[in-house]
């Protein structure tokens, strides 16, 4: 049976580029949500590193820098090539080259993805890679992760305002709290998904209204009342 190696033969790994660590963490995230087009092609992993919703920073890679920061992976043993199919296909080794048990790799994965959150934003934003039973079991993960050698996720200062700790991944390196602070720009704005939501039921309001109106003018009709005097 093949174990996680410990800590002593693991590999130094150097600090990822922001662009390897939005890649590492789709190739989890997308492995987990579509494990039937797993693993990912260069153009389902490019798609994937620049979606809109779920993304923090959102960005916009061409497949040449996606495959540029492959090639950086792979020289980490973090990102394997598969040999199975004639488009070539990426999947992460995540786990195995950190010695990270899943839980951890769907926390890091989600820090990663999104950028600093606290332990109730985690286990929401993670429900679809681990299920947490409760937020007390991200904190227990979360501090094992900062205390790791080297330590994986920092606890951020809490900021004015703020009533609970964020936290931060530390595989692209030290956190400067100045980037980490979150951004108020788009504090009222609505997720692209909720907004989808409310325009379609909207459109089922209006619908609704549209027909309870045509009943009315029926029944009007049948009574010999003017609909004008409705």
């Amino acid at each position: 049976m093949n174990s996680i190696p410990d800590a002593s033969s693991r590999p130094s790994i150097r600090a990822l580029t922001l662009l390897e660590g939005r890649v590492l963490g789709v190739l989890v995230e997308k492995q987990h949500t579509v494990p039937d087009s797993y693993p990912l092609s260069l153009n389902a992993l490019t798609l994937g590193c620049n979606q809109k919703t779920g993304r923090a920073p959102v960005m916009s890679v061409t497949e040449a820098e996606v495959l540029s920061a492959i090639d950086g992976l792979k020289r980490l043993s973090l990102v394997n090539e598969g040999s199975s199919s004639r488009v070539p296909r990426f999947e992460h080794n995540m786990s195995r080259v950190l010695g990270l048990p899943g839980q951890s790799v769907a926390l890091l994965t989600t820090l990663l993805l999104r950028g600093p959150q606290t332990a109730a934003e985690l286990r929401l934003n993670s429900a679809r890679l681990h299920g947490f039973a409760d937020i007390s079991s991200v904190e227990a993960f979360l501090d094992e992760l900062a205390a790791n050698d080297p330590p994986r996720v920092v606890r951020l200062p809490r900021m004015a305002g703020e009533r609970e700790h964020r936290w931060a991944h530390l595989l692209c390196g030290e956190v400067s709290i100045s980037e980490s602070a979150p951004s108020t720009a788009d504090d009222d704005s609505v997720p692209l998904s909720e907004f989808e939501s409310l325009k379609a039921e909207q459109k089922r309001l209006a619908d609704e209204v549209s027909r309870l109106q045509t009943v009315v003018r029926r029944m009007a009709t049948e009574l010999g009342i003017s609909a004008d005097d409705l």
